[in-house]
């Protein structure tokens, strides 16, 4: 049974003595120490919320908050179910409604800080994972399900492609849905700002250690010429519903204008 660092979500084959990913400094150990729990506990004490985002885009939260707080998103596809980034807790339910909406073909996230219990997603639903090489390092538990792919874009469907932006971390990804006029699901590989009009690019989000223009500039530079008309972040009310592309390239310049 899996046991799950409390803090960012992260589980282990045995409890460690300690949690690498919060001991990096772009995550943290809370000031009273490591804690854990095991997947049973988690999942007889949290359930999953879900909200649908748009006709073919839900989101799976769970409640009360757990770890970082993420949400997953699942974005339905002719070709199947993907589900974008993970959460730690895959209770019954939650089982349950995937099976009904057609199960899961593909499972990609953002970056390390979301693979949590991915390796139980995978073997439930019989998807591959797909991770950039670039982020190997930080997988804890190991599973045959997991694709390490490289380079700086892979379709994983028609009009469904992983962009690996870096930034956060060096394999940091998005997902680019090209269906209509575009969505982005970027973690937190770009972070929706409160008043949901620009977004902002960090190395560290809890120590506020953020980038250098180059990398910044590189970011937007991988994005231009995609277009995607909303952009849906890592948090619950993260969600930039028009002009997204124009945005992030904007917010890009603003970002790069005040490191000068």
């Amino acid at each position: 049974m899996a046991i799950l660092c409390k803090t960012c979500g992260t589980s282990y084959d045995l409890q460690p003595d300690r949690c690498p990913v919060c001991e990096d400094e772009r995550q943290y150990v809370p000031k009273e120490g490591q804690t854990w729990v095991d997947f049973a506990t988690l999942i007889a004490s949290h359930t999953n919320k879900w909200q649908q985002m748009e006709p073919q885009l839900l989101s799976i939260q769970t409640v009360p908050a757990f770890g970082i707080n993420q949400r997953a998103l699942l974005l339905r596809t002719p070709q199947g179910n993907i589900l974008w980034d993970c959460i730690a807790s895959l209770d019954p339910a939650t089982q349950m409604l995937l099976t009904a909406l057609g199960g899961i073909s593909a499972i990609a996230i953002s970056h390390p800080h979301y693979y949590t219990t991915m390796q139980d997603w995978a073997q439930t639903f019989d998807a591959p994972i797909y991770l950039h090489a670039s982020d190997r390092e930080w997988v804890m538990r190991e599973s045959e399900a997991i694709r390490f792919w490289e380079g700086d874009a892979l379709d994983i469907m028609p009009d469904v492609t992983l962009l690996r932006l870096g930034g956060h971390f060096a394999g940091g990804t998005v997902l680019h849905w090209q269906a209509g006029q575009g969505v982005l699901l970027a973690g937190d590989i770009l972070q929706v700002t409160p008043g949901k009009d620009a977004v902002s690019f960090m190395w560290s989000y809890p120590n506020m250690l953020p980038l250098p223009a180059s990398i910044v500039e590189q970011i937007t530079g991988h994005l231009q010429g995609k277009p995607f008309e909303r952009l849906y972040g890592a948090f619950e009310g993260q969600d930039v519903e028009a002009k997204a592309d124009e945005i992030v390239q904007r917010s890009g310049e603003k970002y790069i204008a005040c490191l000068k």
